[in-house]
């Protein structure tokens, strides 16, 4: 008839221990799960009950828990509640467990300050209200229900909060959350992860089954320093071209992608993939030209005639934007014209749109095979031609080059082996005041182009040797004077 007796009572007590006054020995659990209960009532004689198991059940009145104030755990999922806490609180009570009930909505619980865990999954709640007081609450599961904005979590110490499975369309009310740990946000429909950020200590994110459709998403919680762990399966940015690696590289410090380990191959290779470093860049444009090279028509080049041991003399300037190195360039063939024959870096061709990206692989197909070395530098292409080193070489001069650090490491994956000399502004602000007066370059092209400065210095002094020499381009006339004389220290002069 569901109505509980004790002979019930005793095959469900166990762990005996001392009561919580200390004056006897009792039991403090007791487990009824599945025993189609709806009356039990006769439980507010077990006053030292400490954790008490009522799941799958039939029961829709706790009101004896109000007899039991030394209670710190109640399991009441799987029954028939239409309303949860209807019974006067505990003070200890901690973790509490309605899910698969019928609640309607929450109330208030500002009685129940102790509670650290509560699960009201798999019921019909709309609103999230009554939480106010709870200031020791660390995990709340509101997952199937009918929620359809998040609120009423204001202040409160939550690590661990699921809210899976409902009518969520945005992601807010989230932001006095600053312990927030781990987060589910699964089969709803939200489309932006705006209000993830600044959760500094978040480390799972699940929103598997929503409608996020931009990797653009992304930067709202690429600088969460803990994340580890984010599930985006069943979303439509998954459809995306270069999914896996781009989110990878976009959240480096992940472990985990949809439901997948991450291995340490797969972060290089996202990196390669999205951000090179210089190095593999230079590389794969050498590869590049090595594949073609070989596709032209083969004949005897006279930049290698002199000999294997000897390689064909170049002097390659190497520096940041309009810091003096075209004009110094310029000056060095002039004063020695017996000596070097200038040879210019041709610009190819400002990137394409991605809609042309077709017409734009063409056109550099067109030209493969025809430049020793190339590289992008503010959105354009420069090649250093083949053709153009050749006719100087016939000439029996040198080749004199200017171009940016990207150019020279292009340059250094070949053959060879110029002399490769660094023009350096050591005066930054002057510097700056010089491309601003040109009126040549937008405040992003100048912002760049004095960040240049100290990434060339550093190369310099990370790489003894990388360059022959540094020359200081604040003042040219000593810059070319200094110049002049490493020049001349070159030929033998």
């Amino acid at each position: 008839d569901g109505v509980l007796d004790e002979d019930t009572v005793a095959e469900g007590l166990h762990k005996l221990g001392r009561s919580a006054p200390g004056t006897e020995y009792v039991y403090l659990n007791l487990s009824l799960s599945g025993r189609e209960l709806s009356d039990i009532n006769i439980l507010s004689r077990y006053v030292h009950l400490e954790n008490l198991e009522l799941s799958y059940n039939k029961i829709n009145d706790l009101s004896c828990i109000s007899h039991m104030p030394y209670l710190l755990d109640l399991n009441a999922s799987h029954n028939e509640l239409t309303t949860y806490f209807a019974f006067k609180p505990p003070k200890n009570l901690k973790e509490v467990d309605f899910s698969y009930n019928q609640i309607p909505r929450m109330r208030d619980l500002s009685a129940y300050q102790a509670l650290t865990k509560l699960l009201l999954d798999y019921n019909n709640i709309e609103e999230i209200r009554g939480l106010e007081k709870c200031h020791s609450l660390t995990h709340l599961s509101l997952s199937h229900n009918r929620l359809i904005a998040i609120s009423g979590l204001e202040n409160l110490p939550i690590k661990m909060l699921n809210l899976s499975s409902n009518q969520i369309e945005k992601i807010t009310g989230l932001d006095s959350l600053k312990t927030l740990q781990k987060l589910d946000l699964s089969s709803n429909k939200i489309s932006s992860l705006e209000g993830l950020e600044e959760h500094d200590l978040l480390e799972v994110i699940n929103l598997e089954d929503n409608q996020i459709a931009e990797l653009s998403e992304l930067e709202y919680i690429e600088d969460l320093p803990l994340l580890r762990v984010l599930n985006l399966l069943k979303n439509p940015v998954q459809e995306q071209a270069d999914y896996w690696l781009s989110v990878i590289f976009k959240l480096l410090q992940l472990t985990d992608l949809d439901l997948k380990k991450i291995s340490v191959e797969e972060k290089v290779a996202a990196v390669n993939r999205c951000d090179p470093p210089p190095e593999i860049v230079a590389a794969e444009d050498h590869r590049t030209h090595v594949m073609y090279n070989a596709l032209q028509p083969q004949r005897i080049l006279d930049s290698t005639l002199p000999s294997l041991d000897t390689p064909y003399p170049m002097l390659v300037l190497v520096g940041p934007l309009a810091c003096g190195k075209r004009e110094l360039t310029h000056k060095i063939c002039r004063q020695f014209n017996n000596f070097f024959r200038y040879g210019d870096y041709d610009p190819l061709r400002k990137l394409l749109p991605l809609k042309y990206f077709l017409c734009y692989y063409t056109y550099c197909f067109e030209f493969q095979g025809k430049f020793i070395a190339t590289y992008k530098y503010s959105g354009y292409h420069y090649g250093l031609g083949r053709d153009t080193i050749e006719s100087i070489a016939r000439e029996g001069l040198a080749t004199c080059v200017h171009l940016e650090i990207e150019g020279a490491r292009s340059l250094k994956n070949t053959y060879f082996k110029p002399r490769y000399i660094l023009l350096v502004p050591k005066n930054k602000e002057k510097y700056e005041g010089h491309l601003r007066r040109k009126g040549l370059f937008s405040r992003p092209e100048i912002e760049e182009a004095v960040s240049r400065v100290d990434m060339c210095i550093k190369l310099s002094e990370d790489y003894p040797g990388y360059f022959d020499a540094v020359v200081n381009t604040d003042e040219l006339d000593e810059a070319f004077t200094e110049l002049s004389f490493l020049v001349k220290a070159y030929l033998g002069l």
